[in-house]
């Protein structure tokens, strides 16, 4: 089969990396793709928002199924594009996007079908926001309604702060958000719980968890991730079942009576407080870098997994995952996520011996004259499977050492909960 991959990140060059692997993948395509993603498929640089210019390719490449790995797209509507074309694709559509594309149309599904999530008001004018706040106690969290690239998220230690990042939101910081939520903090354990959806079931997809905060010890700015491990380490049966009857079935439920069933990866963010699921949010797509952990412990074939779910088929399939424990690390260009470095050379990436149990996925790279140069943000994830933790974090951090890069920076202590928790 002929199988394009939608995106330039860590998250699809590890999808290209399991798609590669089926002996079923004759043409593998990455729009626009990255330095690494050209090693292993042919990348097409184009811009990804240009619907038509996205269908000639598909046309033109013979393709036979569609991944769009990134957010944007999938909020902006290439999926109904590309159905109305009559494309095969994978991902949900402009509706079902709202999932991830609008907190506030989440958080009132949830309000809507007694889905447990903490206590929140959606405001558009600043007085209204005012008074909520002043009515929670600290921390709060303040949220912009749209997509804000992992950026939109705020924990504030004091009501004046909490004022403040609401204003800033609801005066336009992001262009996506004329709406700003206000929630309640939820104290426990976060876990990221992945399913795979087609019209008729769905499948459990793995768990892990990631490090959002760009210090060490989950301190400083918040990012779109600085690492992840997977599996997450206290799913219990009973937490599973839990999560499956009160969250995840009353929201495929709701979707398929608004007369759009959901279709394609969905992440589900949560917090395990004494026991207790909550949902912190939902993302339409794999998320970055967990996406990269679990593709290196996926056992089954993608290519037959997506073959699958683009035909509704997903029942008749079971999804294997290997024992192994994976860590990935994300090396950043210093200054992440504020002003960074950007068009740095990258050497002795050869040096790292890659394997099933040890890979580099880049996201932020572009080869020139046979060299790596860094396009700046998060730029690689480097990846270890092993049968704990512990070891796969040394392998990763070994890894990391071969690596010349003056201009990266990253975080030695991916998993230390997990791992100091032992």
């Amino acid at each position: 089969m002929n199988f394009a991959v939608i995106g330039s990140g860590g998250r699809e060059h590890s999808i290209c990396y399991k798609l590669k692997q089926s002996t079923r993948i004759k043409k593998l395509i990455c729009i626009p793709g990255n330095g690494g993603t050209q090693n292993i498929a042919k990348n097409i640089v184009e811009d990804i928002s240009d619907f038509n210019a996205i269908y000639k390719i598909i046309k033109s490449e013979n393709i036979d199924i569609v991944i769009v790995g990134p957010e944007q797209p999938l909020v902006e509507g290439l999926v109904d594009y590309l159905n109305k074309k009559k494309t095969r694709v994978f991902g949900p559509n402009k509706f079902s996007s709202q999932l991830e594309g609008s907190k506030a149309f989440m958080k009132n599904l949830c309000k809507n079908n007694n889905i447990p999530t903490a206590s929140f008001g959606v405001f558009d004018k600043f007085d209204g926001a005012s008074n909520f706040i002043q009515n929670l106690k600290v921390p709060i969290v303040v949220k912009a309604d749209g997509l804000a690239a992992g950026k939109g998220v705020f924990i504030c230690k004091t009501k004046e702060d909490a004022l403040i990042k609401a204003k800033e939101i609801l005066e336009g910081k992001f262009k996506s958000s004329n709406k700003v939520i206000i929630e309640e903090f939820l104290y426990g354990e976060e876990l990221s719980y992945f399913i795979i959806v087609d019209e008729n079931s769905y499948n459990f997809f793995g768990t892990a968890q990631d490090h959002k905060r760009v210090g060490e010890g989950d301190i400083g700015l918040n990012t779109g991730g600085m690492g992840a491990f997977s599996p997450a380490p206290f799913l219990t049966n009973k937490l599973e079942d839990k999560i499956k009857k009160k969250i995840i079935e009353p929201t495929l439920k709701a979707m398929k009576n608004l007369g759009e069933p959901y279709k394609g990866f969905l992440y589900v963010g949560l917090m395990i407080k004494d026991g207790e699921p909550y949902l912190i949010e939902y993302n339409i797509r794999m998320g970055d870098p967990e996406c990269q952990v679990l593709m290196m412990r996926l056992e089954t074939d993608l290519v037959e997994i997506i073959d699958c779910a683009t035909r509704n088929k997903l029942s008749n399939l079971e999804i294997k995952w290997s024992e192994k424990k994976s860590i990935t690390i994300v090396l950043c260009a210093k200054g992440y996520p504020s002003n960074y470095i950007r068009n740095s050379e990258i050497k002795n990436l050869e040096k790292i011996k890659l394997d099933k149990n040890n890979q580099i996925f880049h996201a932020s790279t572009y080869k020139k004259d046979n060299k790596f140069y860094s396009n700046g943000g998060r730029v690689l994830n480097i990846t270890s499977s092993s049968k704990n933790l512990i070891e796969a974090r040394n392998k990763s951090l070994i890894n990391i050492k071969k690596i010349d890069w003056v201009d990266g920076f990253f975080r030695k202590d991916i998993a230390w909960r997990a791992i100091d928790n032992k």
